[in-house]
């Protein structure tokens, strides 16, 4: 068994308004579960962050190493920002352009399962647990043939492997509490998990800021039951809410709230050969707060059948299908005309609907010799909304070519296509628009990936996107168009992505990673860059052991401005706004620190002082000519394991 307790004092502060993936495990010995012997636990599981696991491979950072990277607090998903081809909207906040694409065309899954996003408000931390994180892959362009609907990247986050010792951790802090438990029932066969979060920053920010309300909590449970030592059925189930409001003269605004809850049903097998199959069914419920006090809901079922077999020394075959269907709808607006116009707008593009859509995959990965690696694949998705369909097929291929021991070649391209939508994801708040057609981006990588002295790894990328028949430019409404429509776009992203590391773990340890890109949009004619163009994204941080159980982390990060593409007053014709080089915000940058002080005691227990800190220099980030922030994240705390 063992506990960990994490206390800790942090305060997200808003003023003006890839992959984590764990180290292969052994083959599970072919013997019931019950009596598979428990191996002791160590410190800290060495789970993964990479940037993709599907070529080409952008980085790789251990747990440790995550735990070391100054501004993450130990959180995997924080690990996402400081990859090559990551932009965020705003510097501290979830929301990030990869390789030119918007939030709102990257999707987010769990164990499978999706989920609309990973943080909570105002810079908070991830909706679900990183006890119960076992790997986190961030697909840049190019991801493999088992998902799909989304024309920009993939954050895939895997849960960990049922355990049947008894475990868990805890914290404790100035905004929020956690904790996560699990053991094991039936001599071995069942486990069980629970686990949960829960914020205070109301009472807090009532003291320090009596306009702002500030809350979120989340949760996670699971059941699972070996029936025999191959099969094993098992229910997951997670939610997260959030709300964060501001009052002026007795008037409260929302500025977001939303909640979101999954139920997902399992049955896994372990096929003969190596091969394995999972068959599931979810439940889920999206809620989120607009304008007027009204909210909009989803209620989702799904299903999804994946297998994967060896078959022989060089070949093994991916397949599976899934199905989901949306029943969106929305409270009715009070005390308004019916025939006001923007509520006819909304009420057009948001009408209570069913949606549904059907897709099948399938890839195979051929060691085509000991040095080359070929991964085809294709998915056919059909899509059902309000009335009207449509349907896409997605070829995808990647290639690993060794030319040497120390030197990876590496290639990927793929087609994708997505339903319309909004720049940033908004839980159950979609828009049903497929008269337009699918969204389409064609991306294309390549890359060489080398193996230095000391322990250090470099890589170079280049990118290229295409984006074909976008939704992201809504607001940008050419003259004459219907109100109910959003405008469509043609687009791309050109760049290169450098990353130099040594383990952010070792005695001295770092990264630089800095991405040179160009996103830009063309409406009827007229081109113009994308709204969160940034040209120049560098991130580094450097980490030292002192010795003594003390250890101090730096990381600093830069971001040129944004274009300003906000049109002038009285001026409605695009060209008039949109220039081809339009001025932009000032370069942002910003830098964060770690210190901690390590005691160690008996064989494995242990207990550490850490002080943290985002933005130390309390900078403030212009855009669109508007200040935000500073965004600023402070936090002292003591952790402690055995």
């Amino acid at each position: 068994m063992r506990w960990w307790l994490s206390s800790s004092v942090g305060l997200a502060v808003v003023l003006a308004g890839g992959t984590v993936a764990a180290q292969p495990a052994d083959p599970e010995p072919e013997i019931p579960y019950p009596e598979v012997a428990e191996e002791p636990v160590p410190e800290a599981i060495d789970v993964t962050v990479e940037g993709q696991r599907f070529p080409p491979s952008v980085s790789s950072l251990t747990r440790s190493e995550v735990r070391q990277l100054p501004g993450a607090f130990g959180d995997p998903f924080r690990a996402i920002e400081i990859l090559p081809g990551v932009t965020p909207i705003v510097s501290g906040l979830p929301f990030f352009y990869v390789r030119g694409a918007p939030p709102g065309n990257v999707g987010y899954f769990l164990d499978g399962v999706r989920v609309p996003y990973l943080f909570h408000a105002a810079a908070g931390p991830s909706v679900i647990h990183p006890a119960i994180v076992e790997r986190v892959d961030l697909y840049a362009g190019g991801y493999p043939a088992r998902f799909g609907r989304y024309a920009g990247a993939i954050v895939s986050a895997e849960a960990t492997e049922p355990r049947t010792d008894w475990h868990g951790e805890a914290n404790i802090r100035l905004v929020d509490t956690g904790a996560l438990v699990e053991g094991g029932f039936a001599e071995g066969r069942g486990t069980a998990l629970a686990g949960g979060r829960f914020s205070y920053t109301a009472l807090i920010f009532s003291l320090i800021s009596p306009e702002i309300t500030l809350d979120y909590r989340d949760y996670q449970a699971r059941v699972t039951y070996d029936i025999t030592p191959r099969d094993r059925v098992s229910v997951f189930a997670f939610g997260s809410y959030d709300f964060l409001s501001s009052t002026t003269n007795d008037i409260e605004t929302v500025l977001f709230g939303s909640e979101f809850y999954r139920v997902d049903a399992r049955y896994d097998a372990r096929l003969p050969n190596g091969g394995k199959l999972r068959n599931a069914v979810t439940w889920g419920f999206d809620q989120t707060r607009v304008a007027d006090g009204r909210n909009t809901q989803d209620i989702l079922f799904g299903a999804r059948l994946e297998v994967e077999q060896p078959l022989g020394d060089t070949l093994v075959l991916r397949g599976g299908l899934d199905v989901q269907h949306d029943l969106y709808s929305a409270s009715p607006r009070e005390y308004v005309d019916p025939d006001d116009p923007n509520v006819e707008a909304f009420d057009s593009l948001f009408p209570p609907r069913n949606d549904a859509a059907a897709g099948a995959w399938m890839d195979v990965v051929w060691q085509v010799t000991p040095r080359f690696e070929l991964t085809p694949g294709i998915r056919v998705d059909g899509f059902f909304s309000n009335g009207v369909e449509a349907a896409s097929a997605d070829p995808r291929l990647a290639a690993v070519a060794r030319v040497h021991d120390r030197v990876r070649l590496l290639h990927s391209f793929g087609v994708a296509h997505q339903t319309p939508s909004f720049i940033v994801p908004v839980p159950g708040l979609a828009v049903a628009s497929l008269r337009g057609g699918l969204q389409r981006s064609l991306q294309a990588a390549a890359g060489v990936e080398v193996d230095l002295p000391l322990s250090t790894t470099a890589s170079v990328n280049v990118f290229d996107s295409v984006f074909l028949n976008m939704s992201d430019t809504i607001g940008v409404r050419p003259p004459g168009n219907d109100d109910s429509q959003i405008p469509r776009s043609l687009g791309g992203a050109k760049g290169i992505e450098v990353y130099l590391r040594r383990s952010l773990s070792s005695r001295i340890g770092g990264f630089i990673s800095y991405t040179l890109s160009r996103t830009h949009r063309v409406i009827d004619g007229y081109e113009f860059p994308a709204a969160f163009d940034r040209s120049h994204v560098l991130h580094s941080a450097l980490s030292v052991d002192l010795g003594r159980g003390w250890r101090a982390g730096s990381r600093f990060s830069l971001y040129t401005g944004p274009p300003v593409l906000q049109a002038p007053a009285g001026i409605a014709v695009p060209q008039a706004y949109r220039p081809s080089d339009p001025p932009r915000d000032p370069t942002f940058y910003r830098l964060d620190f770690r210190f901690e002080k390590k005691w160690r005691f008996a064989t494995t227990g242990w207990i550490s002082f850490v002080v943290e800190m985002v933005n130390a220099t309390l900078n403030t980030e212009t855009i669109n000519g508007n200040e935000v922030g500073p965004v600023t994240i402070p936090s002292i705390g003591a952790e402690g394991g055995f």
